[in-house]
């Protein structure tokens, strides 16, 4: 890539001189780089990289965060099975799936360099980073309570994916209460849940405006889409996990939505 030293070196030369034909090339030398950076990062091949590497940090940290307490459990390794059939993997993939499980519940697992090497294939996609987070904190509720232990294992992980503790405690409230709309996506509000909930399950308070409410709801949607999960470089098979979650999150608005009388 030359395009951006060309340019912006001759316009430096044009208005500042032989300085601005300096001072210009280098600009556009950080340009061509910044350039080639984003067209490698969507390549199909980093794509498929970026695929494989979330496949298997994602297994990996399941495993290490289902340890954390000191015991994995059944219905840890219920909602670890649950995901494997959601994303229809076939028999060697759940087998390699397995083996990344226990290897991440093994004594000699090491956090920081599979966290980094996964960083490192992100190429600073906060989002794609956010997304391998919440897959993590729907293992750790999936008996619907969170030890210390793994608060603190999540705790380790966010902070090596770049994402503070404040950031963490609202998609961990957030998750908590989007699964109290579990399986109701479209449909009436489940029995025990409440306005308070809906609302916590979209990150919002009560007070918001209609027009930032559906601003609200729009954006989770967005995250969530299928496109732009596999656009990122999530794995097509685990997009499928991702769709309940936009149901839930659905269900959560639709309940607000109803009681605000908004079409």
């Amino acid at each position: 890539m030359f395009y951006g030293k060309i340019v912006a070196g001759l316009l430096g030369l044009l208005i500042f001189g032989p300085i601005g034909l300096i001072l210009g090339v280098l600009l556009g030398h950080s340009f061509d780089r910044g350039l080639t950076r984003t067209l490698q990062f969507g390549s199909p091949e980093n794509i498929e990289r970026i695929k494989r590497s979330f496949f298997e940090t994602s297994f990996q940290l399941q495993g290490y965060l289902a340890k954390a307490d000191g015991r994995v459990s059944e219905q840890e390794i219920a909602h670890t099975e649950q995901v494997m059939t959601q994303m229809g993997l076939n028999a060697e993939q759940r087998q390699q799936a397995i083996g990344l499980f226990h290897r991440g519940a093994g004594a000699e697992f090491q956090l920081e360099p599979v966290i980094a090497q996964f960083l490192e294939l992100c190429q600073g996609q906060k989002q794609l980073q956010h997304t391998l987070l919440l897959f993590l904190v729907s293992l750790a509720l999936a008996d619907h309570q969170l030890h210390q232990a793994e608060r603190e294992a999540l705790g380790r992980i966010a902070s090596l994916l770049g994402i503070g503790q404040a950031q963490l405690d609202q998609l961990l409230r957030m998750a908590q209460a989007q699964g109290q709309f579990h399986g109701h996506g479209g449909g009436g509000a489940p029995s025990g849940t409440s306005l308070d909930d809906a609302y916590t399950a979209l990150g919002i308070n009560a007070e918001i405006s209609d027009k930032e409410l559906k601003r609200a709801y729009r954006k989770l949607m967005s995250e969530h889409h299928p496109d732009k999960l596999i656009a990122r470089g999530v794995p097509d098979d685990m997009v499928r996990v991702a769709t309940e979650k936009s149901q839930e999150i659905q269900a959560a608005y639709e309940m607000i939505r109803k009681a605000r009388g908004l079409r």
